[in-house]
């Protein structure tokens, strides 16, 4: 089966999509949408796709699935808009900044019956599924605890952080959804601080550029994750899993796998500059299991209620870094 597909939002990360979209066999691009020409005749050039409007997409009989790919605050409304539409959704993160829109939101999926996918591309990673397969096999036995570190190269601009959420919904969403994938069990309460130490202007604008968050589950399983917008060396991503007899750790990408030794030790190449390289394989793994949903009638491997936990577990980290207590997730539930 081929499923046809429309980009909504041509910016960086749609282009990621359109060019995922054009690796898979069964995928095919037929339109995209953007409010600046440019940007979508840039898309249009690569891959040779139709431009049309978001809602001439929505009507379009050839196209079966859309990408969301706009800013944040037009998720919600164009997920319910293309549910009605009767098309399958792939919306990257997060659904929306506040939880109780998401939740809304989710109610009027699941009463249309339509597919949707949330993105968190790093599950689909090679390394990130040995990893948990290893975890699934048993091979350390029972998880105890997580650490997750991930650094960006460099902090985005002020116009991002603006619209963003905050590191912890922006950022820090990825790391909550690979807590909860690998620890097996819902996080039951939150501890956050928050500093910043990168720029001065992202506190100016009233967020932190470096974090540090403890996650705790019921049974008492923890997980630690430490996030910085900038790291000279390159875009670092590793995990370690411990369990009661044995640990699996995932390590960085570099570049390439070659090593020079001389007089002066030996010297690696740098790493992969940003996620656009580290995860391309991710993004294409991504649009087939998206793509396997809609032609088996599954449920998506990352869902809805995957993208209402992660941010549920942002929220509960923002409000512990401001107040400086730990906080239950039950707490931003409530209202849900």
């Amino acid at each position: 089966m081929t499923v046809n597909f429309g980009v909504l939002g041509a910016g960086r990360i749609g282009q990621v999509h359109a060019r995922a979209i054009a690796s898979v066999a069964d995928a095919k691009l037929i339109a995209v949408a953007d409010p600046f020409p440019q940007v979508a005749q840039t898309v249009q050039g690569k891959y040779g796709c139709d431009i049309r409007t978001i809602d001439d997409i929505a009507t379009s009989d050839d196209i079966d699935a859309v990408i969301i790919c706009t800013p944040t605050d037009t998720h919600a409304d164009l997920i319910e808009q293309f549910a009605r539409a009767g098309k399958a959704i792939f919306c990257e993160k997060p659904v929306d900044l506040d939880i109780r829109r998401v939740s809304a939101c989710l109610r009027v999926v699941n009463d249309t019956g339509a597919t949707l996918m949330v993105g968190f591309n790093r599950r689909f990673d090679p390394d990130f599924q040995a990893l948990k397969q290893a975890i699934d096999d048993g091979r350390i036995g029972s998880v105890e605890m997580a650490v997750i570190t991930s650094r960006d190269p460099a902090a985005p601009p002020p116009e991002y952080i603006q619209r963003s959420g905050g590191i912890f919904r922006d950022m820090t969403i990825h790391d909550f959804d690979i807590a909860r994938w690998v620890l097996g069990e819902e996080v039951e309460t939150v501890q956050a601080a928050g500093s910043v130490l990168v720029d001065p202007g992202i506190g100016e604008l009233g967020d932190y550029d470096s974090a540090n968050v403890i996650l705790r589950t019921a049974s008492g399983r923890q997980c630690v994750i430490t996030n910085s917008r900038r790291a000279a060396y390159g875009y670092d991503q590793r995990v370690e899993v411990h369990g009661s007899s044995g640990v699996v750790s995932l390590d960085n990408v570099h570049n390439n796998r070659v090593t020079v030794g001389d007089t002066d030790g030996f010297h690696a190449p740098p790493l992969m500059d940003f996620f656009m390289s580290r995860y391309a394989a991710a993004y294409e793994a991504e649009i087939t299991a998206f793509i396997q949903a809609i032609d088996t009638g599954a449920g998506p491997p990352t869902t809805g209620h995957d993208g209402l936990m992660a941010l549920a577990l942002a929220d509960a980290a923002t409000l512990s870094a401001s107040q400086g207590r730990l906080v239950k997730v039950s707490e931003i539930l409530a209202d849900v």
